[in-house]
């Protein structure tokens, strides 16, 4: 059974710093991780998370809204688009994405679930 919960960004379960280009703070809900992330000009998942995960690209699936900016998303198969604030998205596993622009991007991610320990 569900039970009513409410949690606030301003005291995440877990942040992450993106190697000074952002940070990435998640809650815990019914176990799903709910992100709000702040990528700053010139941060790329590539150069800024890519060496603390690993990997040739992003595996995750990202299901979000586009607070603030404008990300571009490049897939492995070549293809690009862009997010911007307003949009609601979902990207597949097998990415890379950049800021474009001097203005930073704020996401909040929706619905990753934890496995189960």
């Amino acid at each position: 059974m569900h039970q009513l919960a409410v949690k606030n960004f301003s005291k995440p379960d877990q942040t992450v710093n993106l190697s000074g280009h952002g940070h990435k703070d998640t809650v815990m809900l019914d176990g799903m991780a709910v992100e709000f992330s702040e990528f700053e000009k010139g941060w790329r998942w590539s150069n800024d998370v890519k060496p603390i995960v690993g990997g040739e690209s992003c595996q995750a699936n990202h299901l979000g809204y586009c607070v603030e900016g404008h990300l571009k998303v490049h897939m492995n198969d070549g293809t690009d688009k862009d997010i911007k604030a307003g949009d609601v998205f979902e990207i597949p596993p097998g990415h890379d994405a950049e800021v474009i622009g001097d203005h930073k991007v704020v996401l909040v991610d929706f619905g990753k679930a934890v496995a189960a320990m």
